[in-house]
Order: C-alpha cells, then sequence, then structure tokens
C-alpha cells in the first residue's frame, strides 16, 4: 500500500505505544505459550500447540499493519481554514432538519462515526472535501440522496 495513512498525533503516537507493546510483552507472551504447548509432547494433535501458532500469526499480522500504517502516515494538524480538508471540524444541517451535525474528517485508520470522525474517504467526507462555509452539497446514501449546508469550519 503506497497511499497516504492520514493520522492526528493523538491516534499515531496510540499506534507507536500499541506496536511497542505487541513487539515486547505479547510476543514475549506467545513465545512461551509455544514453548508451554511444545513441552506438552505431539505436535501433530496438541490444542495448545496450534492455538498459540494462531496467537502468533494475528500478533505479527497486526505489528505488519500497523508498521505498514506509520510508515505511510502523514500527521494531521488541527487547523483553520476557509475550505474544508482532512482535519477540519465542519458542522452542517441537513435540507429536513435543523439539527446541527458536527464531522472531523480523518484518515480511514481514525474513522469512528460515533465519535463524528468520518474518513474523507466516506460519501459524506469525500462530498466534504474542498467546500467552503455557506456551501450546499448532496450525496448519496442507502436511504437515498442527502442535501448538506455546512454551517461552519474550524
Amino acid at each position: 500500500m503506497s497511499s497516504k495513512d492520514y493520522l492526528s498525533k493523538a491516534r499515531y503516537d496510540e499506534l507507536k505505544g500499541e506496536l511497542e507493546t505487541l513487539k515486547t510483552v505479547k510476543r514475549q507472551e506467545i513465545a512461551q505459550n509455544l514453548e508451554f504447548a511444545k513441552a506438552l509432547g505431539d505436535l501433530s494433535e496438541n490444542a495448545e500447540y496450534n492455538e498459540a501458532r494462531e496467537a502468533q500469526a494475528a500478533l505479527e499480522d497486526r505489528i505488519s499493519q500497523i508498521e505498514n500504517v506509520l510508515t505511510h502516515a502523514q500527521i494531521i494538524e488541527s487547523h483553520h481554514s476557509d475550505k474544508v480538508e482532512i482535519g477540519s471540524v465542519v458542522h452542517v444541517k441537513t435540507s429536513l432538519s435543523k439539527t446541527e451535525k458536527v464531522y472531523t474528517l480523518v484518515g480511514s485508520e481514525e474513522a469512528d462515526m460515533s465519535a463524528g470522525k468520518i474518513s474523507f474517504k466516506s460519501p459524506v467526507g469525500h462530498a466534504l472535501l474542498g467546500k467552503k462555509k455557506g456551501d450546499k452539497f448532496k450525496f448519496t446514501t442507502p436511504a437515498g440522496e442527502a442535501d448538506y449546508h455546512i454551517i461552519s469550519i474550524e
């Protein structure tokens, strides 16, 4: 994967911490589990050994995934701009509702709809990119087309 992963500084630091824990503590735990399972004897029918090997494979996959993300990471800074960019906090309203929604545009690795963090690659995120305060835009949802109006950009 050669595309950039956009991350906040906090998420970048969180992933670095997770990577360090996986490489040290978790690898050691799995190595001990493998040694214990090997000591039980016949590896061909040893459920503990097979389970430890699967855990090791999953751990190495996660380590590889995090290393890849960190290698391609670009830290997004909170900034004030007159147009929506990755890292922008955008206040919007739909044409059907008077309720304001607040979205933070983030990279895919950090997206969390329940926290209002949407990926710039998502339909609404993609539609927001480059827009300015006051702009109206549409995008397609599973329920149909949605009309939005940008109230403000932080």
